[in-house]
């Protein structure tokens, strides 16, 4: 897919290098030539643009892209205007980053496709860790259940994943798991990465590396833990 991606700060730039990493086409703008830079070798195209001004706005291929994601984040203002423009324009796919609940709330106003809350993602992320005492990664599903990815407890070693889905994991549904490997690059550089386990293969079972994926509820997680 192609990106344009507007505001090319820590957020902006951090999304641009994940998302062509991924393999997809991504282009940069920002008003700040240290920005653009700073990032134009990761990308495929770069502009040194104020996306405020309608004529310059429209030097950018609006058109020719699948998402236009507006990620400024302290110029209020400027994220407004340009998410006002770029509607103008009739450009339908936004996404644009809000960063507070005024922002939010005339972001919503003006329909952008999805609001971004990365400040507050993480966050909330971070609370979620600290109130359950472990090393879990949290994403919201709806208000009162997670998506949460923790290291396999002891307890689970060589159990089968059959066997775990059937438990329901003491209350949480396992929708998946992951299994670290190492690999070389060209130099000869070893670096971790995680390969996807087959939880339905009927003698696979939770090795001591393994990570899981489950479904559930804070509750259901913090049961799990006083269980074992």
């Amino acid at each position: 897919m192609r990106y344009l991606i507007i505001g090319l700060g820590i957020y902006g730039t951090n999304l641009a290098k994940d998302l062509t990493d991924m393999g997809h086409e991504v282009i940069g703008a920002d008003r700040d030539p240290s920005l653009v830079d700073a990032v134009k070798d990761y990308i495929s195209t770069a502009y040194i643009i104020d996306t405020t001004d309608e004529a310059a706005l429209a030097a950018l291929p609006l058109k020719n892209v699948d998402h236009v994601i507006v990620a400024i984040g302290e110029n209020f203002g400027a994220s407004i205007k340009t998410v006002a423009l770029l509607r103008k324009a009739g450009v339908r796919k936004i996404y644009a980053r809000a960063i507070d609940d005024i922002h939010e709330a005339i972001l919503a106003g003006m329909n952008v496709e999805r609001i971004l809350n990365p400040e507050q993602r993480a966050a909330h992320d971070l609370a979620n860790e600290l109130q359950l005492g472990s090393k879990v990664e949290t994403m919201r599903v709806d208000r009162d259940r997670y998506i949460m990815r923790f290291a396999a407890p002891e307890y689970f070693y060589q159990i089968t994943y059959v066997n775990l889905q059937s438990d329901a994991v003491l209350g949480m549904t396992l929708v998946g798991a992951s299994r670290p490997e190492k690999a070389e690059n060209v130099l000869g550089v070893t670096s971790r990465f995680y390969r996807p386990v087959d939880i339905n293969a009927a003698g696979e079972r939770v090795l001591p590396s393994d990570v899981l994926i489950c479904l559930g509820t804070l509750s259901d997680f913090r049961a799990l833990t006083r269980h074992l």
